[in-house]
């Protein structure tokens, strides 16, 4: 491995070439960035063998300590040799690589999604147990532009056209892109000029995925001057106005907004003056994703009309939640149906909760429920029937053993194991 030190020295001098010393002042400048809010010390970099991701890889790894990280998810043959590839590579740089293993074959619905949700997953669990703080995955200003056109195909409104973030928090684990100011072609020169082969992935040319019908379009386009520069630079002036409206939002959730019981609680009055319907459409959207837990938000034309309605119509489910309105609040809590059967063993993580306390034989969390509430008898605490009802409870067989949440601790504890709201309204 490259001696940090000592290649930062030759930056200084000048004796690195430009086009090198661009991508390697660009991986320092990024890592240096999310290190101040790294919960743990450690870097890793996802790596797949592809170009970029390969290239991520060499450039971080001359200039910080790191390990990397394959996943195998088991959908093509070659999936288990490009992990053993990265593997030696890893090996003959001195670097620690790790490979994790996802049978994708049994996923259903949109494959990629699922996909990708399971590597977040994956490694976010793997980087946690290593003490990892930070993910460096291998994006560029291509898949930046790649992304505009998909998300514009499907009419998204400016949250989705300000594109990827440089940085996110998901799984756990702070996860960065270094190299979204600089092109593909990039990367894969600075490859070529170290003498090093990447893999090419065959569904890069499979027209099935949108990202490749993407990748053809800007080819066609690049005749009218759009080309993946030009777009990341339109997305960059997206983004600015995107964190305008993040600022507004960031306002109206400190001055107006709360959590209760794991419930989201909006000051009805503070809403409705402060009220903007794309500020109004951005906080529904993240206090029901927060509650529900859910990857994604509901369909726009739902929010909308809750958005429209909300002074009339006091209750309503939605996305696994009831938003329940008072002439004072607006409460989002849990939908009692969409946590019904669950059923997790103790020490084990109940829709987001965990419940701490001493051991004993037997014990299970569910949700409390109308026998729960039954058992529990008067003096809960003031918390809504309709929260307490979908709030984790403690079980021994059909035997209530506590109910943190609703008042009754019995020498437990009910722990929230998300993040906070005000941090999942910039987690992706």
């Amino acid at each position: 491995m490259t001696d940090p030190e000592g290649l930062r020295a030759a930056l200084l001098r000048g004796d690195v070439p430009p086009e090198d010393g661009l991508l390697l002042w660009a991986a320092d400048a990024a890592f240096e960035t999310v290190r101040p809010v790294m919960t743990a010390p450690r870097l890793a970099v996802a790596v797949s063998g592809g170009s970029d991701s390969l290239a991520t890889l060499v450039l971080l790894s001359a200039l910080h300590p790191l390990e990397a990280v394959t996943v195998d998810h088991g959908l093509r043959p070659e999936a288990a040799e490009e992990a053993a590839f990265v593997a030696r590579f890893c090996a003959g740089r001195g670097i620690a690589h790790s490979t994790l293993r996802w049978d994708g074959r049994g996923a259903r619905g949109n494959l990629m999604d699922a996909a990708r949700r399971a590597r977040f997953r994956l490694i976010g669990a793997w980087a946690q147990a290593r003490g990892i703080g930070a993910v460096a995955l291998g994006h560029t200003g291509d898949d930046q532009a790649e992304t505009f056109l998909m998300r514009l195909a499907r009419e998204a409104g400016l949250e989705g056209l300000s594109g990827m973030r440089e940085s996110f928090e998901s799984a756990g684990v702070l996860w960065f892109r270094p190299f979204l100011s600089q092109t593909r072609a990039e990367l894969r020169d600075h490859l070529q000029r170290q003498g090093i082969g990447w893999i090419e992935d065959p569904s890069n040319a499979n027209e099935r995925f949108d990202r490749v019908k993407a990748r053809k379009a800007l080819a066609a386009l690049a005749p009218l001057g759009i080309t993946a520069g030009t777009l990341s630079t339109v997305v960059g002036h997206l983004a600015m106005a995107e964190q305008s409206v993040l600022c507004s939002l960031e306002h109206l959730v400190k001055a107006h907004v709360h959590v209760d019981a794991g419930d989201v609680v909006i000051d009805a009055h503070g809403f409705r003056d402060a009220f903007d319907p794309e500020t109004g459409r951005r906080l529904l959207n993240a206090a029901l994703l927060w509650v529900s837990g859910a990857e994604y938000p509901p369909r726009a034309a739902k929010v909308i009309d809750v958005l429209t309605t909300w002074r009339t119509r006091r209750d309503r489910t939605l996305h696994g939640c009831r938003i329940l309105v008072t002439d004072d609040a607006i409460r989002i809590t849990r939908e009692l149906r969409a946590v019904a059967a669950l059923r997790v063993g103790f020490g084990e993580t109940w829709d987001g909760w965990r419940i701490e306390g001493p051991e004993q034989p037997g014990l299970t969390l569910a949700a409390l429920g109308p026998e729960g509430l039954r058992q529990l008898g008067e003096g809960r605490r003031a918390v809504p029937r309709v929260s307490l009802l979908a709030s984790p409870a403690l079980w021994q067989g059909e035997t209530l053993i506590a109910a943190p949440v609703a008042g009754w601790k019995n020498g437990y504890e009910a722990r929230l194991m998300r993040p906070s709201f005000t941090v999942s309204l910039i987690r992706r």
